[in-house]
């Protein structure tokens, strides 16, 4: 081989005599750093994604074009010169090799900085994604010169939020927490920083007759930019493809990628009869009601729906839910728990791919059969095809409750705080969770985020009242409710009666009761049958025996007639305690053990119960019996924890205090 062929020694010795390696590295350690730079600082500029994209892109490129100025060129005292020439004029000082050294330590410095500091400070979850992905839709502006279209832009709305949350890179914020906003606010990113998103989705809806004219418009809240908008006009019964065309834009002007499952979810049709689309938007435009009437309506427009189209599945998975929540309460029949089943299966038979469908059916298991395990498996199938759908995570929540999961509950109910942040439903169920294993503090935070969203609900403030006397600060808690007012079916005002007989406020109890079914129009035979047992037991506290059993008898009566009709857990708990009262052993120990077998794997309610019955045994002065059950009821998870502060307030155990083993639980 000739001189000027270098073999492979002397060209690596080559490339270390003309910096080769020294300026690879010193690249690759300062082009890292500014990878950081820009994947670190600038969305915190809201410069957009492609910038940062471009500047990894141009990074790269220059590697190679840095190593070859690095071979042919070498930086003098003169300037940059040829290689061979400046070999031969000048030779590196030591001080050059310090100052290479000092460059490299300090850029990677820089850049293992920005580095940790992006990985420990951005905030993650369980399911996060990034929050260029985000989107709320606020309620859609009515148009319509007919002001009984309203329920239509609630309905356009919602159905639109839920071909959205089928994208499972998609964090979309639920209708509960957007209705609280009015169409086209003023100050948007004020809005997107209260729902924690980066898009805001607007629109409005002009109906009359079969015609509808829809407008929205995309906006990314933080710099106010439109990133997209379209106006449809549109015959009512091809509405649905206008809902599918928004979520598919959305989703692309997002940089959201859609699997072919989720696209064919999001493109799957409704009905062809618009009568029967518009009892179900009106039906959809209710589902969030609290009244019993409003419910009602709900139910009673979606049987119109499916009647006019028995093949609208959509309708059919609403209607199964509205009829499943109906039999769980308050029309506990078996009527009405085979319309629960028919409109489930009818759902499923339809649609085996919709989403909703395998969510009614769910709910069908939890309500209607309590089957906790085939609840949570068809919820499942729900979550795979709606990943982001805060009703089937919420709903799993609460089947995770009550098999006792409650640590895998909690982290669902916090992961449907992020997609419906103000929806105070969802911040009480949580705040019920953390008080059921005994973690009051965060309890109260949750309460507290609640009220926040409702500062005059007196239901919740009743919650947090519970809470604290729970912990151990009655005083607290009544100081908080004491002068609230509640109905006689509202289980708050069981609670505060609970709180008058915490005071040995007896008589103020009886009054209070009285008072209340007197000026009640209508009380449920349930309810009517719990006033009567509560008052025949306030009067044997006060001295009344005769006539307290005298009301006894009159509730006995009336809970085994309930009974007889269906199985009432609420009924035969509130039966086993007067039963206790008149001193029916037998019937104590045939209720006792069939509250138990209704239960069945019900471990949240389980120890509640449990607390029942050793009430119970109690009143007999079976003391072997009532304390054990006391001590696991103490320390289970629970719908109604127990705790040594109540057992200390409640005079049901004031048989028990002189009983060492009574002693050592209230400590």
């Amino acid at each position: 081989m000739g001189d000027d062929v270098l073999n492979l020694k002397n060209f690596f010795a080559e490339l270390k005599r003309r910096n080769v390696y020294k300026v690879a590295v010193a690249y690759a350690v300062v082009g890292w750093l500014l990878i950081q730079i820009a994947t670190q600082v600038f969305p915190f500029f809201e410069i957009p994604n492609w910038a940062v994209r471009l500047a990894v892109l141009l990074i790269a490129i220059g590697f190679p074009i840095a190593l070859v100025i690095a071979w042919a060129f070498e930086l003098t005292p003169e300037g940059l010169k040829r290689t061979e020439p400046a070999d031969a004029e000048t030779t590196e000082a030591p001080s050059r090799h310090r100052t290479w050294i000092f460059i490299i330590i300090t850029a990677g410095a820089l850049s293992l900085g920005l580095f940790f500091l992006g990985r420990y400070t951005a905030p993650r979850s369980a399911d996060s994604v990034s929050s260029t992905k985000s989107i709320a839709v606020l309620p859609f502006e009515s148009l319509s010169e007919d002001k009984a279209n309203a329920y239509f832009a609630d309905g356009i709305q919602d159905e639109i939020l839920a071909r959205l949350s089928k994208i499972t890179e998609l964090k979309v914020i639920s209708r509960t927490s957007t209705q609280k906003y009015k169409s086209a606010p003023p100050n948007l990113r004020e809005i997107a920083q209260q729902l924690d998103v980066a898009n805001i989705l607007e629109g409005s809806v002009q109906k009359a007759a079969d015609k509808v004219r829809i407008t929205v418009q995309l906006i990314n809240a933080r710099n106010d930019q439109h990133l997209w908008s379209d106006t449809y006009d549109r015959k009512l019964i091809d509405i649905f493809q206008v809902e599918s065309d928004v979520a598919q834009k959305i989703a692309a002007a997002l940089e959201a990628k859609l699997t072919g499952r989720e696209k064919a979810a999001i493109n799957s049709g409704g009905t062809g009869n618009s009568q029967a689309y518009e009892a179900y938007l009106h039906a959809v435009a209710l589902r969030t009601a609290q009244s019993a009437e409003d419910q009602q309506r709900a139910l009673e427009f979606c049987r119109q729906a499916v009647e006019l189209d028995p093949n609208y599945a959509q309708a059919w998975a609403e209607l199964a839910v509205a009829e499943a929540s109906n039999y769980f309460y308050p029309e506990h029949t078996e009527a009405q728990k085979e319309r629960a089943r028919v409109a489930a299966e009818n759902a499923l038979r339809l649609a085996p791919d919709l989403a909703d469908a395998h969510g009614a059916m769910g709910l069908y298991y939890y309500y209607c059969l309590r089957d906790y395990d085939g609840a949570l498996a068809r919820l499942e199938e729900a979550r795979q095809i709606a990943p982001n759908d805060w009703k089937v995570i919420g709903a799993m929540s609460l089947v995770k409750r009550r098999q006792g999961k409650l640590d895998e509950a909690i982290a669902l109910q916090m992961q449907a705080t992020q997609l419906d942040p103000l929806n105070e439903d969802i911040w009480v169920n949580l705040a019920r969770s953390y008080a059921g294993v005994r973690k009051f503090d965060l309890a109260i935070n949750a309460v507290d985020r609640a009220l926040k969203i409702d500062p005059n609900s007196a239901d919740i403030l009743m919650q947090k009242a519970d809470i604290l006397i729970a912990k151990g600060d009655f005083a607290a808690g009544w100081q908080m409710v004491k002068d609230l007012k509640f109905r006689p079916n509202a289980r708050a005002f069981g609670d505060y009666i609970t709180m008058l007989v915490f005071q040995r406020r007896f008589r103020d109890a009886i009054a209070l009761i009285t008072s209340s079914m007197d000026q009640e129009k209508e009380i449920a035979p349930t309810f009517l049958a719990i006033s009567h047992a509560a008052l025949g037991h306030l009067r044997g506290q006060v001295g009344e025996q005769a006539q307290g059993r005298v009301l006894l008898v009159q509730a006995e009566s009336e809970l085994q007639q309930i009974l007889a009709h269906e199985p009432s857990l609420i009924a035969s708990e509130t039966l086993l305690v007067v039963e206790a009262q008149l001193n029916h052993r037998e019937e104590v120990e045939r209720l006792a053990k069939s509250n138990l077998e209704m239960l069945g794997s019900d471990k949240w309610h389980l120890p509640f119960s449990e607390e029942i019955i050793a009430q119970a045994y109690t009143i007999l002065g079976d003391f072997d019996r009532a304390l054990p059950l006391l001590t696991h009821a103490l320390v289970a998870p629970s719908a109604a924890p127990l705790t040594p502060s109540l057992l200390r307030l409640d005079p049901t155990w004031d048989p028990l205090r002189s009983d060492p083993r009574f002693q050592k639980l209230v400590q």
